[in-house]
C-alpha cells in the first residue's frame, strides 16, 4: 500500500520529513485500525522495507530511518519561526516610514487583541470556521474591529490550525519510525542467531531454508500486528476484543461458531452471526478500514462517533427530554433540555430554518441482524420503504464493519425522501450512516448530515434544504423473532417551499416523523412474513399460483413505485413541469417522453396532481376509495356500473392492505375487456390506493407465473394522512363552551396519461386541459360523495 497519494493530497504545503519516506508501504490493517482508533486525524504508518529482509539489503532501511530523522530534526527549527496565535493582526506602514524605507528595514507594527475579543472570536471560530461576509461584519461591529482585522485573524487561525496538525502528524511519524527501526534490529539479531524450534538452542544454519526464515519472521511480525490491531479494534467498538494471535499458529477447529437467530417466518432472513473474524490466511480483511484519505474521512469517523451517542442518549432518555403532550397524543422534545445536554455535532441552525422532532417505539416481526442489513443496504432500505424513499445510493463506504457483520459500518449516502403530495418538495439529504452493536442482540444505526464537514474542508457544495441531525434507530432482539424498535428523527429544514396547507404538519413531526417510519415498516415486515408462509391466508384466491402470486405482488410493486415518482416529481423518472395558464393553481402538470421501456406504452405521458383538505377521517375515505362497489361514484374508467374483485392477495392482517384484480360488471361483452390492477395499503402513517388499467391477456401470462417486467401500465390514485395540528378545520363547541378542531384528511389525488404514442409528437393544450378537468371532476365527485362540498 502505497501512502504517498495520501500525504501529498493533504491541503497546504508537504509534512516536512514525513515526504521522505512517503512510498515506503506498511501492512494496510494496522495504518487503517491505527487511524480509526487514535479518533484523529489520518496519520499513515511507516514501515522499514522488510519484503526482501537479506542481508544484503538491512542497512538500506537503517539509512531510510536516519534520512527520516534528519528531515524532522530540520522541520523542528523550523517550528520555531511559526506563526505564534491567530489573534496577532499586522497594520498597514505609515506614510513616513516609506519615506525612510529605503534607508532602514522597514518595522511591523502588530495589533494585540483584547481577551474579550479573543474569546468572542475562539467561540464562533468553534461552531464556524469559514464565515461568510455577512458574519464577519457583523462581529467586527460588535468587537469593535475592522472587518479586514476579523478576515486576517480567521485565516491566521485557520493556518495556526493547519500547522497544530502537520506538527502532531510529524510526530506520530517520528514515534512510529522509531518503533519501526527497533523492530528492525531485533529482526536483525533474530535473523543472526536462529533458535530451533524443537530444543530452544541454537540452531545450525543448514537446518533453516531461507523461506522458513523469511516466513517465521513474517509470521512473528503479524502476531505482534494483530495484537495491537485488536487493541484498537476494542477502543473503536466500546468493548473488549480478545487478542486471537495464538489462532493463527494453532487454529480452533470450531472458529467460526454461528449463533442461531430466532425463527420468525423470514426464510432467508435469518441471518447468522459469526464469532470473530476468520484469520485464515494471516489478518482478515474484515476488520475495519478507514481509507486513508485526509483529514475529511477522520472528521467522518468523529461525526458518527459523536452521533452515534447522541442518538443512544435520545432513545433512552424520557423527561425532561421528552415531554409527553396529551394535545397531540405524542412526545415533544423539550429544546432546552436538549442544548443543555448536547453540543451541536454539525454547527448552528441555519438562520429561517424550522426544527421537527420525534420519537417511536413498536414491536417488528424481523430480527435485529436482518434490519440492520436492510438499513445499509440502500437497495433494501428503498425497498423496505417505498412511499418515504423516491431514490437513495450509497457514494462511499468508510467501513464495512468487523469481522464479517456490520458491527463499526460507516458509509456515506445520498436519498430523497417524499411525502406523497405535489405541495411538499422533496428532500435531499447527503448524510453518514453508522452502524455498532452495543450489546447481544441490541444495534443501532444513525444518521446524520455531512453537508457541514463539507463545507468545512473545502469541497464543493449546494445549497442545502434540509438538515439530519443524529437520527436513527436502536434495535432489540425479542422473543419469536420480534425486535423493538425506538425510531428517533430530528431534522432542520427550510419551509419557504412547502404549501401552507402542510407546514403544520411537518412543523409537528408527522410528515416524515418517526412515527411514519415505525408504522410503514411494520406494515412491510408483516407483509413478508404473510409471503413467505406456506399457508394461504383466508381470503386469497386458492386458483392463483405461488409463481402467480409473486409475479402480481411484483407489478404492483411496480406500479406503486411510479405512482409516487410522478407524484414527488423524483429523479427516478425525468419530468419536465408545464406551466399553463388555464390550470389550477395547486395543480402540477409535467410531461416526459416514454421510449424503449417494455413496461410502459411508448408516447408521450402527462401526469397531474393536486392536494386538498377534506373534513373526512382518514379511514372513512380509505374505505370509500377502496371500495370496488362504489368506485362508479368517483372513477370514469367503470363505465357506471359497479366494479367486481376476480382477484385478491392479502398482504397483512387488515383486509385493506392487499392487491386485487378489478373488473367492469357491465353487460356489454366490449366493456369488459379491461381490467383494473390495484393494491391499497393502510397504516398510522396514512394510506394509499394505486390503481392501473391492464389488458387480459398480459394479466393471464402475470397470473400463471409469468415474467410481469413487459406489461405495459400507468398507475393513477391517491394519497391520504391524517391532518396536523393547526389544519384548516372547523371547530366545534360542547355545552361547556370548549372548541375542539374537527380533524380532517389531506388527499392526494394523481393521473399519469398517455396522451399520444408517438414520442416525436407535441404536446397540445387539449391535452393539458383534459387531465386538467378529469382532476378536477375527480375531486368535485369525490366531496359530493361524502357530502362535504364546501
Amino acid at each position: 500500500m502505497n501512502f504517498g497519494g495520501s500525504l501529498n493530497n493533504s491541503s497546504g504545503g508537504g509534512l516536512g520529513g514525513a515526504t521522505i519516506v512517503a512510498d515506503i508501504p506498511f501492512s494496510n490493517n494496522m495504518a487503517a485500525a491505527g487511524a480509526m482508533a487514535q479518533n484523529i486525524y489520518n496519520s499513515p504508518g511507516l514501515s522499514l522495507a522488510l519484503q526482501q529482509p537479506s542481508i544484503g539489503n538491512q542497512g538500506d532501511g537503517v539509512r531510510m530511518g536516519e534520512n527520516f530523522e534528519a528531515s524532522i530534526g530540520r522541520r523542528s527549527r523550523e517550528e520555531e519561526h511559526e506563526s505564534r496565535s491567530g489573534s496577532d493582526n499586522i497594520d498597514g506602514v505609515s506614510g513616513d516610514d516609506q519615506d525612510a524605507a529605503n534607508n532602514r528595514p522597514r518595522k511591523k507594527r502588530y495589533h494585540r487583541h483584547t481577551p474579550q475579543q479573543i474569546q468572542e472570536l475562539e467561540a464562533l471560530f468553534k461552531e464556524c470556521p469559514h464565515p461568510d461576509e455577512k458574519q464577519r461584519l457583523e462581529l467586527s461591529k460588535r468587537l469593535c474591529l475592522e472587518t479586514r482585522q476579523v478576515k486576517f485573524w480567521f485565516q491566521n487561525r485557520r493556518t495556526q490550525m493547519k500547522t497544530q496538525l502537520e506538527r502532531h502528524e510529524n510526530s506520530l511519524l517520528r514515534q512510529e519510525n522509531d518503533k519501526l527501526r527497533a523492530e528492525n534490529m531485533s529482526i536483525r539479531e533474530a535473523m543472526r542467531n536462529p533458535i530451533c524450534t524443537n530444543c530452544g538452542g541454537p540452531a545450525i544454519i543448514g537446518d533453516l531454508s531461507l523461506e522458513e526464515q523469511h516466513l517465521r519472521i513474517e509470521n512473528a511480525r503479524l502476531k505482534d500486528e494483530l495484537d495491537r490491531v485488536c487493541a484498537l479494534a476494542s477502543k473503536f467498538l466500546g468493548r473488549p476484543l480478545t487478542s486471537l494471535a495464538t489462532s493463527i499458529a494453532s487454529p480452533l477447529p470450531n472458529s467460526n461458531l454461528e449463533l442461531g437467530v430466532g425463527s420468525n417466518g423470514f426464510g432467508g432472513l435469518s441471518t447468522t452471526l459469526p464469532l470473530g473474524p476468520d484469520f485464515g490466511g494471516g489478518v482478515s480483511n474484515s476488520l475495519p478500514v478507514v481509507p486513508p484519505n485526509g483529514v475529511e474521512r477522520s472528521m467522518f469517523l468523529e461525526l458518527a462517533l459523536a452521533a452515534m451517542d447522541e442518538l443512544v442518549k435520545m432513545a433512552q432518555t424520557d423527561e425532561p427530554l421528552w415531554i409527553r403532550s396529551l394535545e397531540v397524543g405524542r412526545e415533544i422534545l423539550n429544546h432546552d433540555e436538549y442544548s443543555r445536554m448536547f453540543t451541536p455535532c454539525i454547527g448552528i441552525k441555519p438562520a429561517g430554518f424550522l426544527t421537527e422532532a420525534s420519537r417511536q417505539t413498536g414491536l417488528v416481526i424481523i430480527n435485529s441482524l436482518a434490519l440492520v442489513e436492510t438499513l445499509m443496504d440502500s437497495n433494501r432500505w428503498a425497498e423496505m420503504f417505498p412511499c418515504m424513499i423516491a431514490r437513495t445510493s450509497t457514494t462511499d463506504v468508510i467501513s464495512s464493519g468487523m469481522g464479517g457483520t456490520r458491527n463499526g459500518a460507516i458509509q456515506l449516502m445520498h436519498a430523497e425522501l417524499q411525502l406523497l403530495s405535489p405541495l411538499v418538495p422533496v428532500r435531499e439529504v447527503n448524510f453518514l450512516r453508522f452502524c455498532k452493536q452495543h450489546a447481544e442482540g441490541v444495534w443501532a444505526v444513525v444518521d446524520v448530515s455531512i453537508d457541514t464537514l463539507r463545507e468545512t474542508s473545502g469541497a464543493p457544495t449546494t445549497y442545502v434544504k434540509c438538515r439530519r441531525l443524529p437520527s436513527g434507530c436502536v434495535v432489540q432482539d425479542m422473543p419469536n423473532g420480534y425486535s423493538k424498535v425506538t425510531w428517533v428523527e430530528h431534522v432542520e429544514y427550510d419551509e419557504s417551499q412547502i404549501h401552507h396547507l402542510y407546514r403544520p404538519l411537518l412543523s409537528s413531526g408527522i410528515g416524515f416523523g418517526a412515527q411514519r417510519w415505525v408504522a410503514a415498516l411494520q406494515r412491510q415486515c408483516e407483509c413478508l412474513a404473510i409471503l413467505m408462509s406456506s399457508t394461504v391466508p383466508t381470503g386469497d384466491h386458492t386458483a392463483i399460483t405461488a409463481s402467480g402470486r409473486r409475479s402480481m405482488l411484483k407489478l404492483a410493486q411496480r406500479m406503486t413505485g411510479n405512482f409516487c415518482a410522478g407524484v414527488c416529481a423524483s429523479t427516478v423518472h425525468k419530468w419536465n413541469k408545464l406551466n399553463a395558464g388555464n390550470v389550477d393553481e395547486d395543480v402540477r402538470v409535467m410531461t416526459r417522453k416514454s421510449v424503449d421501456n417494455p413496461g410502459e406504452p411508448p408516447g408521450i405521458v402527462l401526469s397531474a396532481a393536486t392536494s386538498v383538505w377534506l373534513p373526512v377521517s382518514p379511514q372513512r375515505l380509505f374505505d370509500f376509495l377502496r371500495d370496488e362497489r362504489l368506485r362508479s361514484e368517483w372513477d370514469i374508467l367503470s363505465n357506471g356500473g359497479p366494479m367486481q374483485e376476480i382477484a385478491h392477495i392479502a398482504k397483512g392482517q387488515d383486509h385493506g392492505n392487499c392487491v386485487s384484480l378489478l373488473r367492469s360488471s357491465a353487460m356489454n361483452a366490449n366493456q369488459s375487456s379491461m381490467l383494473i390492477l390495484q393494491e391499497t395499503c393502510m397504516d398510522a402513517g396514512g394510506s394509499l390506493v394505486v390503481y392501473a388499467p391492464v389488458d387480459i391477456p398480459a394479466m393471464q401470462v402475470v397470473m400463471s407465473g409469468g415474467d410481469s417486467a413487459y406489461v405495459a401500465l400507468l398507475p393513477s390514485g391517491f394519497a391520504i394522512i391524517p391532518d396536523g395540528p393547526g389544519s384548516p378545520g372547523p371547530t366545534t363547541s360542547n355545552g361547556n363552551g370548549d372548541s375542539h378542531r374537527v380533524g380532517g384528511s389531506l388527499l392526494t389525488v394523481a393521473f399519469q396519461i398517455l396522451v399520444n404514442s408517438l414520442p416525436t409528437a407535441k404536446l397540445t393544450v387539449e391535452s393539458v386541459e383534459t387531465v386538467n378537468n378529469l382532476i378536477s371532476c375527480t375531486v368535485q365527485k369525490i366531496k359530493a360523495a361524502l357530502q362535504c362540498e364546501s
